[in-house]
């Protein structure tokens, strides 16, 4: 396979790799998130871009971002008023304009290096890739045991009543081919927390290849999931999809 040039050349209109940020009062950690992205991408030989989508922060998340976009000429900032990280995510996936389209936290508790094994020629035969934390050789580092409890229990609930076989829906790295992009992020209709089983569900009834990449995960202080909050809230969503599903709401154009 014949890769695109360098990632550190000047902006281009079709790059190799979008990496999609989304970005809700992320001022403290964003200047070294950034600064470890485009140092990993300047090493790398195909084009990419990077996407921020500063989304409703009551900080200075959007300045920070705006001054990194004035040093680096492949970095767009978006703005999403709306809260809601499905809603940023969603913003940034169809605004983005590369062949392959990585959705990315930003705590970077999945090392940015990781991004090439979501990627050809490492990872081949794909729609979509998603990070796994409980696949075969993935490790955790730093989680609180109370926590991945409460996680457990969630895919538990996860894999009983929508998307059975799924070992980690909910880690925040996956990546996408263009055109399945499109396709799933505009039949999207959640905007919180809930929307990666969505697109999950949504991916199953299209038949589309997904595969699970087992990866290093870092426990960061300063999650913005409500464990109890947030799991109630999942399965009114979960409800919420089989009903968009029943009524065909998945199955009609984009």
């Amino acid at each position: 396979m014949s890769l695109p040039l360098r990632s550190d050349a000047p902006i281009v209109t079709n790059p190799f790799l979008s990496i999609v940020i989304p970005a809700h009062n992320e001022a403290d950690r964003l200047p070294d998130t950034l600064g470890q992205v485009f140092d990993f991408l300047k090493h790398q030989r195909y084009t990419a871009e990077v996407l921020i989508v500063e989304n409703a922060s009551r900080d200075n998340t959007l300045e920070v971002a705006q001054a990194f976009a004035r040093q680096h000429s492949n970095l767009r900032v978006l703005q999403e008023a709306q809260p809601g990280k499905g809603g940023a995510v969603r913003r940034g996936m169809l605004e983005a304009r590369g062949e392959y389209r990585f959705m990315c936290d930003a705590d970077l508790s999945m090392p940015i290096a990781e991004v090439n094994r979501f990627l050809p020629p490492a990872l081949v035969d794909f729609d979509l890739a998603i990070a796994s934390r409980e696949a075969p050789g993935a490790v955790r580092y730093h989680e609180p045991e109370y926590r991945h409890l409460g996680g457990r229990a969630v895919n538990l609930m996860i894999r009983t009543l929508i998307l059975p076989g799924m070992h980690d829906t909910q880690c925040g790295f996956k990546c996408f081919r263009a055109e399945v992009a499109d396709d799933l992020f505009r039949h999207q209709t959640l905007t919180n927390f809930s929307f990666d089983i969505e697109l999950l569900y949504i991916a199953h009834r299209r038949g589309y290849r997904i595969r699970e990449i087992p990866i290093p995960w870092y426990f960061y202080p300063g999650t913005k999931l409500h464990p109890v909050r947030d799991a109630l809230q999942m399965a009114v969503d979960i409800f919420a999809i089989h009903r968009n599903a029943r009524r065909g709401q998945y199955d009609l154009p984009a």
